[in-house]
């Protein structure tokens, strides 16, 4: 990320429009199950609320610095939360672990299509049958594009994301896009 959207994706304001609008409006309905998987958190925002919503949480975040200072702030012994440093199309962990995996404003950040495609094939390997990955992505932008200068930017386009959850190998992929967001979520 660069560094105008990381200090936007740490602030106060994105913390609140996470609480108020991002997880609700994504998870509407969504059974997080015991074990919940959490990819990209960057700063963790999110993750700072997911904690409170199932018994464990593990983060993988791609970024050495988010990963560790994420893992600092909300990880350890006495937590629910394991933040694990590592990159999202080379899941570490084995088949089938999780009872559900989540993604929130960071899939743009993979990129390529086919690198995105490879996390979407990933996610549903350490899912459990059944299981649901829920998650949203900002839409295409001028303003959107101006937050990512010299930053990676690869919009979700609404019109194949549901195709690529199922040529991952997801079944029952529902999209629910708006005028700022692509919510979307589908079952191993």
């Amino acid at each position: 990320m660069n560094k105008a959207h990381l200090q936007f994706c740490s602030s106060a304001e994105w913390a609140d429009a996470v609480r108020k609008w991002i997880i609700p409006g994504a998870l509407n309905g969504v059974d997080l199950g015991d074990h919940v998987l959490e990819v990209g958190p960057g700063p963790g925002r999110t993750t700072e609320i997911l904690k409170d919503m199932a018994p464990r949480l593990t983060a993988v975040e791609i970024d050495r610095d988010l990963a560790h200072a994420l893992g600092a702030r909300l990880g350890g012994n006495r937590s629910n939360v394991t933040v694990v440093q590592g990159d999202g199309t080379r899941l570490p962990f084995p088949d089938g672990v999780f009872a559900s995996a989540v993604s929130f404003t960071m899939l743009h950040h993979v990129p390529t299509v086919e690198l995105q495609d490879m996390l979407l094939a990933e996610v549903r390997r350490v899912l459990r049958p059944g299981a649901v990955f829920a998650g949203v992505d900002s839409r295409d932008s001028e303003d959107f594009r101006k937050l990512h200068v010299d930053d990676i930017c690869m919009p979700l386009s609404p019109d194949t994301i549901v195709e690529r959850l199922e040529r991952a190998g997801f079944r029952n992929p529902q999209l629910d896009p708006n005028e700022y967001v692509i919510q979307f979520r589908a079952v191993r």
